[in-house]
């Protein structure tokens, strides 16, 4: 209920949004991130800032963490000084993508405390972070999920996909694996189409207009490939990140991931050559240096 206080670790490029929209909501927040430059906005707009995230869990009963790697979520949650140390947080969300290991690992640990986890990836971006239209998949007990809708609904659109932790988690790494692949294959028809002669804009016209439009070329060509700034806004080494662990968790299930490997070796590539910090979108300028083309329009 608006008026509480929540707890809000990791204040970053996806955090810090969605804590902005929180305070817009009227909750109070006390705050931890390990860069501090990151809490400014919200500290000027009233957020309390803690000293680590065992004192953020002793401050608030919700903790809520936007964190950008599985070690980084289980050291924040379970670590020294972590939420686990906290004496006053009941409820962990963890807006992170981590994949389903480690999030029932996460949710084991924090049991053990008297904590529950909810599972909670979001999908959607920056910009979704800011607008408030995120695509944000749940999975924790059903009383849980009752008790934290109002919170999360201040994000976008809310999928609940059942009480067992790591479900959310698989949802998850399935859909950023096919904005991955619509990015790879994109960019190789964009590619031959210029090699071809096509306008490159024309090209994603005409693809958004038929059978093949996809997120990349209804989004993510139009603003970071066409016009060349490669800021769409998603970190390679995350993108990679994702997929790696998509593969891994198909491959322990017994599910082929024929082309998923391909679009793992496609962000590999990217990754080594431009950079974790680059934009994933990078992965279209490794297949323009291949092709001896640009694609711009």
């Amino acid at each position: 209920m608006a008026g509480e206080t929540l707890g809000v670790i990791g204040t970053g490029r996806m955090g810090g949004p969605m804590a902005g929209r929180l305070l817009d909501a009227g909750y109070s927040l006390v705050i931890y991130d390990t860069q501090s430059e990151a809490m400014q906005p919200l500290l000027r707009r009233g957020a309390q800032q803690a000293k680590s995230p065992a004192d953020v869990a002793s401050r608030a009963e919700i903790v809520l963490a936007s964190l950008p790697t599985p070690d980084i979520v289980k050291a924040v949650a379970l670590g020294a000084d972590g939420i686990s140390s906290g004496n006053r947080a009941r409820i962990v969300v963890d807006l992170s993508t981590t994949g389903p290991g480690a999030a029932k690992l996460v949710a084991e640990g924090l049991k053990a405390r008297g904590m529950t986890l909810v599972d909670a990836p979001v999908s959607g971006g920056i910009k979704g972070a800011i607008n408030g239209t995120l695509a944000v998949m749940v999975s924790c007990p059903q009383g849980t999920y009752d008790t934290v809708q109002p919170i999360l609904k201040n994000f976008g659109k809310l999928f609940y996909t059942g009480d067992k932790p790591g479900v959310a988690q698989t949802a998850k790494l399935a859909n950023n694996l096919m904005a991955a692949a619509a990015l790879v294959i994109t960019s190789e028809a964009v590619a031959m189409g210029v090699k071809g002669g096509v306008n490159a804009k024309v090209l994603i016209d005409i693809i958004n207009a038929s059978s093949g439009r996809n997120s990349a070329s209804e989004d993510k060509f139009p603003r970071a490939v066409l016009p060349g700034t490669f800021d769409f806004g998603f970190a390679t080494g995350l993108s990679y990140k994702d997929v790696r662990l998509c593969v891994d968790e198909a491959e322990a299930m017994g599910v082929p991931m024929v082309c998923g490997a391909v679009v793992r070796q496609m962000l590999a590539i990217t990754n080594a050559k431009y950079g974790a910090a680059s934009d994933f979108t990078s992965i279209a300028k490794v297949v323009e240096e291949w092709a001896g083309v640009q694609m711009r329009g």
